[in-house]
């Protein structure tokens, strides 16, 4: 695994190398000035375009080449997912045409799929030289695990309730737009605290700033750019989606567990869950100095994904262990507030769909744990997508899951 992993690395740095092969790597303008970097040079320009159309189908499973990591590994049985592979002999509709699954693949730039229906796998398939093996990068999925890790600490005492105001726990945040939100108006993604979640590059504001400072030089915990934020709208008045929202969640489970967040992670998680591979998070810095980037930073098997996937739908137990409540998982899955019938709505950190039952962790470049408890399905689909608007396939991707849960093999 360590020479596949330096094999990629290199490859990499190949890739991004100027014309020329051989001419001096210089730092694109965006990662010039500021505080001095200790990260080389090639590793934050590979940190600055890992996103990129013409590298992601690779560094979105390649994460741990690329950041310092911290392990979250399992312990005890692993939790056997039965199964009983069939036939895909259904179609989607889309865009007035009728599709199949390996339509569907290839427009949405699959890594990996599987499908649960019941908690029996019907299908799971890998692209790209990836195998049941591969370590993917969850992005934003990432946040619905950090709800969960919310509701383990709330069941064990260690947050006294959602309703507390978090600057209680992270006095740091007093003086700025977090003081006096509580852990709920966090969750809901509802702290009215100035931060878009723009990230135009060229021209940088607080969260393209941030993922520089943090992720790509290490020079800031992504976290700690929650401390001088001003305020923009009234605690629990406007849903305004933003990774700094669960990143200071993440600050405050390191905070009122005493523990890392992949120490809670693999405590509260991992174990009872039943995962059969080491998880990891990347972090924002290096050892004894970076956090864990809770906000996105992931990374797991598909199948484990799965298996997590099939804990929430029934309703947080785990092969007869008990991760987190019922009442958790139907409190964090529902919309915070009035759902569009149409768009769905947002929970603690989770999508619900629209008109459905059903409801999501999404992430950044199309990652997807889609689960529907009408129809008890589960599925999970990792992909690379190009940067930038992907509404289209979202939209796809939406038209294929709903076809996916009606289907019955």
């Amino acid at each position: 695994m360590l020479k596949f992993r330096h094999a990629v690395f290199m490859l990499l740095t190949l890739l991004l190398l100027p014309p020329g092969g051989m001419a001096q790597q210089t730092l694109p303008g965006p990662l010039q000035g500021g505080e001095p970097s200790a990260v080389p040079i090639g590793v934050q320009i590979l940190r600055w375009r890992m996103n990129d159309a013409d590298i992601n189908a690779m560094t979105f499973r390649a994460m741990d080449s690329l950041f310092t990591t911290r392990t979250v590994a399992p312990s005890g049985p692993v939790w056997q997912l039965p199964r009983h592979d069939v036939a895909l002999d259904f179609t989607y509709a889309w865009n007035g045409q009728r599709w199949n699954t390996e339509d569907f693949l290839a427009h949405t730039y699959a890594n990996a799929l599987l499908i649960m229906k019941d908690g029996v796998i019907v299908h799971e398939q890998y692209l790209n030289n990836t195998d049941a093996s591969t370590q993917f990068i969850a992005w934003s999925m990432t946040k619905s695990i950090t709800s969960v890790l919310v509701g383990c600490a709330l069941a064990a005492g260690y947050i006294d309730s959602l309703d507390t105001p978090i600057d209680r726990y992270l006095p740091e945040l007093r003086g700025g737009g977090y003081e006096g939100v509580t852990i709920r108006q966090v969750m809901q993604m509802r702290s009215g605290v100035d931060y878009e979640e723009r990230y135009d590059f060229a021209n940088p504001g607080r969260a393209a700033s941030n993922h520089i400072n943090a992720l790509v030089k290490n020079t800031a915990r992504f976290a700690d750019a929650a401390r001088t934020l001003p305020r923009l709208y009234e605690p629990g008045t406007r849903f305004q989606y933003k990774t700094i929202d669960t990143a200071v969640l993440g600050w405050l489970i390191e905070r009122a567990t005493d523990r890392s967040v992949a120490a809670y992670t693999e405590s509260c998680l991992w174990e009872p869950l039943g995962a059969e591979s080491d998880g990891f998070y990347i972090m924002d810095g290096p050892p004894g100095v970076g956090r864990e980037f809770s906000g996105a930073g992931f990374n797991a098997t598909l199948r484990d994904y799965a298996r997590f996937g099939q804990m929430v739908l029934n309703g947080g137990m785990a092969d007869g262990r008990r991760i987190v409540s019922e009442d958790w998982i139907r409190q964090s899955t529902q919309p915070s507030h009035e759902e569009d019938p149409q768009a769905g709505g947002y929970g603690l950190q989770w999508w619900k769909t629209g008109n459905s039952e059903a409801f999501s962790a999404i992430g950044l470049q199309g990652q997807t744990i889609y689960i529907d408890p009408a129809t008890r399905t589960v599925v999970v689909k990792l992909s690379y997508y190009p940067p930038g608007p992907a509404t289209a396939l979202q939209q796809e991707t939406a038209a294929f899951l709903a076809a996916v849960s009606a289907w019955q093999p």
